[in-house]
């Protein structure tokens, strides 16, 4: 149990080792992508905005019927998963794409527009929201309002009843919605340092050089038959200056003995 905690331990310590002996490298992979994300949030991506209108699904009873008031604010919540269906169908969004054709911000064709919007409604309640999207605040504003109001004159029309009203209409969103700068600068610093982090690993995990006799040895299961201190280059100079002296000693001993 002690020598799991000891190579645990170990282990931890290799790992910070590794990541201190290229922190520069970890810091700059982080700075990099930092930059990168500001550059695309604030000057590459457009801001969208969306705006939102509530419509109240309500059928109006006569005093007779008031009794039978429950089953019917039921019956009117589960028709509007219909009215979702009708809101997103050709049959509105034909009339609501010829209006909007020439807004700035129009999203391109029906098919973008219908991705455009979108439709929720809280548990049992009969009133539903429709938000629309767009890169021109005015735009999506527009785009709701008259979803609402031409869903509002077809619905009648093609059901033959009458309990949907208006209940607030959209006005343009002053803030965008998307992208969110903060968010994307944080989410590219927390990519900036793993991606560090992994370069740090690759690089040390494919670093074949030999740093220690440890390696040979054990790793490589090589036999260390010596060994050779690394010389500085001023006991090389040293050595240097030394050997023409000897040489010189040498050569006037012999020249001694020959006499």
């Amino acid at each position: 149990m002690k020598s799991e905690q000891m190579a645990n331990t170990t282990s931890m310590i290799e790992i910070l080792g590794i990541l201190r002996k290229h922190m520069k490298m970890i810091i700059m992979t982080t700075l990099i992508t930092v930059f990168a994300t500001g550059f695309v949030t604030f000057f590459v991506l457009s801001p969208k905005y969306e705006s939102t209108t509530e419509i109240l699904v309500n059928r109006k009873m006569s005093d007779e019927l008031q009794a039978a008031q429950y089953q019917q604010v039921q019956a009117d919540v589960q028709m509007i998963s219909t009215y979702k269906d009708i809101i997103t169908s050709p049959t509105v969004l034909d009339e609501v794409n010829q209006e909007v054709q020439n807004y700035p911000g129009y999203p391109g064709s029906e098919q973008a527009l219908q991705k455009s919007i979108s439709i929720s409604n809280q548990q049992n309640s009969q009133v539903f929201s429709v938000t629309a999207k767009s890169t021109d605040p005015n735009t999506a504003a527009a785009i709701a309002n008259m979803t609402a109001d031409i869903f509002k004159k077809k619905v009648g029309k093609i059901m033959s009843i009458n309990n949907v009203s208006i209940v607030s209409t959209a006005s343009p969103s002053k803030a965008p919605y998307s992208p969110k700068k903060m968010l994307s600068l944080i989410g590219g610093l927390i990519v900036g340092l793993i991606l560090g982090i992994a370069l740090a690993l690759i690089r040390e995990a494919t670093d074949k050089t030999v740093i220690n006799e440890s390696f040979l040895t054990e790793d490589m299961g090589w036999v260390n038959l010596g060994q050779i201190n690394e010389i500085s280059k001023k006991s090389f100079e040293e050595v240097s200056s030394i050997a023409p002296t000897v040489k010189s000693v040498r050569s006037s001993n012999s020249s001694d003995r020959r006499v």
